[in-house]
């Protein structure tokens, strides 16, 4: 399958470099608004370097764009009336009106729209999805060092969403309700937030993100009626423990939970690719990026009534 890749900056030069590899693809072009970035990753790669996706020939099937969250919406409807199938990286737009207007022109091409909700293929988290019940409370911490990178977003689009994504995946319920506090630190935008979330079928997710700490972590602690389970996602391990009977008594046990560690955006874009191909494989869905982002904007608009 022939695949371009637009924008290739900090994230999309790793799109390009997976892609190059993967068996199933054929990486064909990358393309970056900085004609000398362009070049560079083309060279890496040994592709065509373009400055404009427009410049792209007949034969593309499919891409992933990379750009700015601002300019989301207006490449991929492009992208989607040109016939190419699109994985847009998360969140899938900075405005619910946009992505709306994106999941319309997926259906209107009949092209498939994934989102790039990467830690949905965190290996850690795959194994945990395939045993969660019935989630009761649900407690996410997602602690980076600054950069520059993502600034045009705060910190609830940038680095939230993406526990918010797996924890609307986790939780077999209606999201009910959202109080979320949130502070500005560094830049003019929210960096640091917490958020707590209510489902409609009583299960609690207290949600924690900071783009400004001097600590890198990324966990997620899910608690169930009989079992509790702890996800370092950067580690790519779980560990999970059970309440057992024996003899009538109970008892709590390590529940073992194999992980077979391997790069989560390697993971995502060969099920992208497959799913683009019609095999049996998903990606995350336009309507589960617009979930996402649904949350993630009730929760940025209830840190603004707090101020």
């Amino acid at each position: 399958m022939r695949v371009a890749v637009i924008g290739v900056g900090s994230l999309g030069q790793h799109h390009a470099r997976i892609l190059a590899a993967l068996p199933e693809a054929r990486l064909a072009a990358v393309i970056d608004s900085d004609a000398a970035r362009a070049k560079e990753i083309g060279d890496k790669h040994g592709v065509v370097a373009l400055s404009d996706y427009r410049q792209l020939d007949a034969g593309i099937e499919a891409v992933t764009v990379a750009v700015p969250t601002s300019n989301h919406a207006a490449v991929v409807s492009d992208c989607l009336a040109r016939g190419w199938a699109v994985l847009v990286e998360k969140p899938m737009a900075a405005r619910l009106e946009e992505a709306e207007a994106m999941l319309a022109a997926a259906e209107r091409a009949g092209r498939l729209l994934c989102v790039g909700h990467t830690e949905r293929f965190n290996p850690a988290v795959r194994a945990v999805a395939a045993r969660a019940r019935d989630p009761r409370f649900i407690e996410a911490h997602r602690l980076g060092v600054f950069t520059a990178r993502s600034t045009d977003v705060d910190v609830v689009l940038d680095l939230m969403i993406h526990d918010l994504d797996v924890i609307l995946s986790l939780v077999p319920s209606p999201l009910e309700s959202v109080d979320a506090v949130g502070v500005h630190a560094l830049t003019d935008k929210v960096d640091i937030a917490n958020a707590r979330l209510r489902f409609a079928n009583g299960c609690v997710a207290n949600v924690t993100a900071s783009r400004i700490s001097t600590d890198r972590v990324r966990k997620l602690r899910i608690f169930e009626a009989d079992s509790y389970t702890s996800i370092d996602y950067a580690q790519q391990e779980v560990v999970a423990y059970a309440l057992r009977s024996s003899s009538g008594r109970p008892q709590i046990v390590r529940d073992p939970i194999e992980v077979r560690p391997e790069e989560p955006l390697a993971v995502e874009l060969r099920s992208f690719l497959r799913a683009v191909r019609g095999e049996n494989e998903r990606c995350v869905t336009a309507r589960e990026g617009l979930a996402a982002l649904r949350a993630a904007r009730q929760v940025v608009d209830q840190i603004g009534r707090g101020r």
